[in-house]
């Protein structure tokens, strides 16, 4: 099979499809990779480090596209991608769908298979190829939260772990996933007064014993959620219902409530974002303030430490492209349900039911016609 990487083009996003090493395991395999000049470029690979290990550098995505069987990207096709998206194509990369209509109308128009990282699930029940991003984005809510909470950018100007005398900052997380998980961790690392809010009680157990003393953890009730942002310096949405739109845990009333300078960090943006007045910044442009709460919405928060993040999904994502390289997307997904969960779009049918509940269209299983 053919491969194509293109360069991200979504606004500083410098993550890359595939690494050399990853390539170089592509071409053992006896496939061929193509590469868009540059693609490298945001995590310091140059075009030479491609070539070196067999793959070869194209002008531009047209010419990907063009050349290539199968997309392997990271954020979603941008319109001008998805206009040279074909039928015979293969998409794999973060798609978001249920957040984004126009992309989940043009990719049904391409009639391409769009197979989506975020609903590729693994035989535990997890999202394999969302958890290393999950992850990122989690440790990196917290440092964020911690950045926007100083005074200079606009925030109530508290030290989140406090010093001898002086209380740390509250931070409230809600959702105890993955993402919660990882930014409590790094909140305890700095000292301050965690909070995890979830609505599995089997799952606050689990937490509570992991973290013993270090948190504590709350039942997710409105009046829970409502009372916890009311006292919150840095409240962290990672909330996640796997394919759908998150649902919306902090209403603007309850935005009224908050500290002067508190800080919102909405992990769940991709999927449309936990908090009523979230919507999705750039890291151009990344904080925006309503009722004087400093709103951090950042569609592709791991893109800031793209080298870290690119090598962390690559250790995920290389294991399915080679299985949908070596067997092609039908029989790789008969062999493999966990992969076919993964499918959003194909024949120019919405196949993942909790995309197509997002936006009120037709549902059609894979292998249903």
């Amino acid at each position: 099979m053919r491969i194509g990487v293109p360069k991200e083009i979504k606004n500083h996003e410098y993550r890359v499809g595939l690494t050399p090493p990853s390539v170089a395991e592509l071409i053992a395999a006896g496939h061929e990779v193509v590469v868009e000049a540059g693609a490298g470029a945001g995590i310091d690979f140059d075009d030479q480090d491609y070539v070196d290990v067999g793959a070869t550098i194209l002008p531009d995505a047209r010419a990907v596209f063009a050349a290539a069987d199968m997309i392997v990207k990271v954020k979603e096709p941008q319109p001008q991608e998805i206009a040279l998206i074909e039928p015979r194509h293969l998409l794999f990369t973060y798609l978001h769908l249920a957040a984004d209509k126009p992309q989940t109308e043009g990719l049904i128009a391409s009639g391409a298979t769009c197979i989506a990282y975020e609903t590729v699930t693994s035989p535990k029940g997890g999202l394999p190829l969302l958890k290393p991003m999950s992850e990122v984005a989690g440790r990196m809510s917290v440092q964020v939260g911690a950045h926007y909470l100083e005074k200079e950018p606009g925030g109530r100007g508290v030290l989140l772990g406090g010093v001898p005398g002086v209380a740390p900052a509250r931070v409230a997380i809600l959702g105890g996933g993955i993402a919660g998980v990882n930014a409590a961790q790094m909140a305890v690392g700095m000292r301050a007064d965690v909070t995890i809010y979830d609505i599995d009680n089997d799952r606050l157990a689990e937490l509570d014993m992991f973290f013993s003393s270090q948190i504590k953890t709350a039942y997710a009730s409105k009046a829970a959620i409502a009372a916890a942002v009311e006292k919150a310096h840095l409240v962290i949405g990672a909330v996640l219902v796997p394919g759908a739109a998150a649902p919306k845990l902090v209403t603007r009333d309850m935005l009224k409530t908050m500290k002067r300078g508190a800080v919102l960090v909405d992990i769940a943006i991709d999927q449309g974002g936990c908090f009523e007045t979230s919507h999705a910044t750039t890291h151009d442009d990344p904080v925006y303030e309503i009722d004087g709460v400093i709103h951090y919405c950042v569609a592709n928060m791991p893109g800031a430490v793209a080298r870290t993040s690119t090598f962390a999904l690559n250790n995920a994502t290389l294991p399915f492209v080679l299985k949908l390289a070596n067997q092609g997307a039908e029989a790789a997904m008969k062999a493999d349900p966990h992969l076919a969960a993964g499918l959003n779009v194909s024949a120019g049918k919405i196949r993942h039911h909790a995309v197509a509940q997002a936006f009120g269209m037709p549902f059609e299983a894979w292998g249903a016609s």
